[in-house]
């Protein structure tokens, strides 16, 4: 059974960082991709980042705008967003999700296969 399991979300203020992360256990294969959406309240859940596991394809939301970056420790199983000059506009819960296929580059949600339990993250101004 696949399990992904998230950490790192918190309050910070406006201009500060923070890294999320995400460790994936009990998969079938390599050949997947993992990602990051989020969903502030009273808006729906949307794509941040994406990375495919093996070949390490890389994709962004335009909003991202440089200031986050997605990787994977294959060793560790383990996806990371670092999160730089987050803004107030960036508070929201966080998930981790994993898309065995098919699947597009800017991860849908009906393509998720399996989401983490999210994480808060709230940037103050």
């Amino acid at each position: 059974q696949v399990q992904v399991v998230e950490s790192g979300g918190g309050l910070v203020e406006a201009g500060d960082s923070l890294q999320l992360s995400c460790a994936i256990s009990g998969y079938p294969r390599r050949s997947f991709a993992m990602g990051w959406f989020r969903q502030a309240p009273g808006k729906e859940r949307e794509f941040v980042s994406a990375i495919s596991w093996i070949r390490e394809r890389i994709f962004y939301a335009d909003f991202v705008g440089g200031r986050f970056t997605i990787s994977r420790d294959m060793d560790k199983d383990t996806m990371f967003l670092q999160m730089n000059s987050l803004k107030p506009e960036d508070t929201a819960v966080y998930y981790c999700a994993v898309a065995f296929g098919p699947y597009s580059d800017y991860l849908a949600t009906e393509e998720v296969d399996y989401w983490g339990q999210g994480t808060q993250v709230t940037v103050s101004s």
